[in-house]
Order: C-alpha cells, then structure tokens, then sequence
C-alpha cells in the first residue's frame, strides 16, 4: 500500500537563498554602521606619540642662530694711495699697537715732501733777513736818536748860556736869538725822531710776527706732508689680530681702499639673524641663552639692526657674563631668544600635528586608552618644545601629538597595541 511522503521545508536550495539574503542584509546594515555617525580607523600605538598635557613653567623664546665676532673691529683704509713695497706680517698675526703692517711707496708725495721742505727752508731764510733787517733798522734809528739826544743837549747848553750873558748885556740879541732857535729846532727834531722810532718799532714788529706766522704755517704744512708720507707705512691701530689682509708685493691701492681690519681681541659678540615677523618685539635688552661645551651661557641684545634684507634683519648680543674660553672668530652659536618673561602655562608639547591642524584641534584619548577621539582647542605662545594651551585641554589629557598626514578626515582613531 501506498504512502505520502511529506516534503521537507528547508531544503539545500532555500536554506542557500535564506543565507543569501541574510548576508545582503548585513552588508547593507554594515555599510549603512560603517557610512554613518564618525569616521573611524584602527591605529597602533606604537606608530604614533601620545603625549600628557602639564602645566609648568612657559617662556616664549624662539630659536636664532649667531656668528661669533670680535666686540670691535678696526678697519684698515689705504690713507695714502700706492705701491705696496714690503709686507711685515701676515694675514692673523696677533699685533701690537704702531706695529707696522705693511710699507707702500708714493714717488708723487715724496716729491711734494721734498717741495715743502725747500719752501720751509727758504721761508726761514726770508725770516732771519727780516729779523737781521729789523735789528740793523733798530740800530741805525737808535744811532740817530743818540745823535738827535746829544744835538739837543748841546743847542740847550748853549741857548740856556747865552740867555745869562743876554740878560747880562754881555752878548747882542743876535747871537741870543740864533741859539733859541736851534734850540727849539732840535727840541722838534726830537719829538718827531721819538714818532718815527715808535712808527718803525710798530711796523718792524707786525713784519717779525707776519714772518714768525708764514714760518709757522710752513711747518704744519711740513709736518702734515710727513705725516702723509709717514701714512705710507700701515700700522696697526690698536692691538688685536690682523684678518682679511688683501695687499700683495707690487699691487696698487688707491687712497681709501680697504686693506685688512683688526680684530680686538678683548671679548666676542654674536651676530643673529631673526626673521622679520619679529622685528616689532625684538629691543635692546632683551637675552637668550645657548650651550657652549654642556654649560648654558646667557647674552644679552645690545643693538638692533632695523635693516631687513632678505626677510631678516639682525642684532648684536653679548655675554652677560665672561665669554667661553672654547668660542672662536666665525663660529656659529643656536641660541634661545625669550621674548617673554617665565610664567606658569598648560603645556602641549610640540609635533607633527600642528601642521594638519594649524592647532585648532587634537585627538586626545578616552580614560581607557582605547580611543582618540577631535577636540577643539586653541593654542597661544610657543617655544621651540610647546605649545601654549588656552582653551580645550586641562592637565592630565594625554593626546596625540605626532603627525596627522595619514588621518584625512577620521573622527576617531581605534588604538590598538
């Protein structure tokens, strides 16, 4: 006898269809999760820097680089133009003051020496013929004068006789009369020989000092002309060490042309170079500090260069305290500028994220560790290790500080170890 036989309801084909189904559904469920809400990705740990925010002591500084210099420097100009004929030194000898240098040689200004010597020599000679002249005048007018004093003499003498022997009746008015007369006469010759000495004495002595003064005049103009020949000779200025000497055996300078300088050698400054968006905060006064040999040394700025070339203008700083017995002439320091006085700040230390973020954002972690998630912050003043934190983090946040390049627009960073 025949059976029916019931068919089963899960056969191979619709349990296949089932699961087809089930698997388009989360697909769809898993792609509708994954595309809404936040953008996530899967980072590890140890391919990023995580950072804790602290608060502490904040200075703004930034960092600069200096030459060292010598505190001051003497250039060495051509006074005189010419030949260079002998060098005594060379370029870096440590010298001393009027040492000499190196010797030129001028054919033109020694002839013009020898011109001024033969015109000093033959003004002095013009001058003793003046004097000689004044003293024979002075002779000759005294002589006349003795001779004018003893003619007076004798015409009184014999005027005052005949006036007795006339009040006498002993001599006629004829003879009394004669002798008045020459004596009046010489008492006039007097007179006028006293006027012309004082006239000739006045005018003897303004011809000594015109002469005295030409005869001066000579000499400083003497003395100039060997001292411009004596400039022939370059000698040092001060001591220190000759650098950039340029002048070689048989080479013509021109007057005014640079030779060589001398560096003095009593301390250093540093020249430093600062970006021009800092021109407005830079001031005398201000100090930095650098490390020379594992020891920290602080300077001070001493001028400012307002001059910007290139987008950069500089400033001359000093050691507040003895300079480094290490540093040389040309070596280049890094130094930490401060541009604020230490203060207490909340401190993110600086990374790679400020460049995708321009510090308007961070990840920072969950309590647990597990996720980073965006936050918005903003950040202040800076040095060359933080960031000043102003608003969006308190300390004990610990966030991601190491570069974002790789993060485009995820929202959450699912870290992993």
């Amino acid at each position: 006898m025949d059976r029916v036989i019931q068919k089963s309801k899960w056969n191979a084909k619709r349990i296949l269809t089932i699961a087809g189904i089930a698997g388009i559904v989360a697909l769809i469920a898993g792609s509708v999760y994954f595309t809404s809400g936040k953008s996530k990705l899967n980072v590890d740990t140890e391919r990023i820097t995580i950072s804790e925010i602290k608060k502490g002591a904040f200075q703004e500084n930034i960092p600069v680089n200096g030459i060292v210099l010598p505190l001051s420097t003497i250039y060495l100009d051509a006074l005189e133009g010419g030949r260079v004929e002998e060098k005594f030194v060379e370029d870096g000898a440590m010298m001393k003051k009027d040492q000499p240098i190196l010797r030129l040689s001028n054919t033109d200004l020694e002839l013009q020496l020898a011109n001024q010597e033969t015109q000093v020599f033959n003004v002095l000679t013009q001058m003793q013929i003046a004097k000689n002249n004044v003293e024979q005048n002075s002779i000759s007018r005294q002589n006349q004068d003795a001779d004018v004093d003893n003619a007076l003499k004798e015409a009184e003498r014999v005027y005052n006789l005949n006036k007795k022997l006339y009040d006498q009746k002993v001599i006629g008015s004829q003879d009394y009369q004669s002798s008045k007369n020459l004596y009046e006469y010489q008492l006039r010759r007097k007179k006028l020989t006293e006027q012309i000495m004082k006239t000739d004495a006045v005018s003897m002595k303004q011809q000594v000092e015109q002469a005295t003064e030409s005869y001066e005049q000579m000499k400083r103009s003497l003395a100039l002309m060997r001292k411009k020949v004596g400039d022939l000779i370059v000698r040092a200025p001060v001591d220190g060490q000759l650098t950039s000497l340029d002048a070689e055996i048989g080479e013509s300078k021109n007057k005014g042309q640079r030779l060589g300088q001398i560096d003095v050698m009593s301390g250093f400054k540093v020249r430093v170079d600062i970006d021009e968006h800092y021109i407005s905060r830079i001031f005398v006064g201000l100090t930095g500090s650098c490390d020379i040999a594992g020891k920290s040394y602080q300077l001070k700025i001493k001028k400012v260069y307002t001059q910007v070339t290139n987008g950069r203008f500089q400033v001359d700083m000093e050691f507040t305290d003895k300079a480094p017995e290490s540093i040389r002439r040309g070596q280049t320091l890094q130094i930490r500028l401060a541009l604020s006085d230490e203060t207490q700040a909340i401190l993110v230390p600086k990374g790679g994220f400020y460049q995708q973020t321009g510090g308007n954002w961070i990840f920072k972690l969950n309590e647990n560790g597990t996720i980073a998630y965006k936050v918005d912050i903003q950040l202040g003043r800076q040095n060359p290790d933080f960031y000043e934190v102003l608003g969006g983090l308190k300390p004990g946040d610990k966030v991601v500080t190491s570069s974002y390049e790789n993060y485009g627009t995820m929202q959450e960073l699912i870290l992993k170890k």
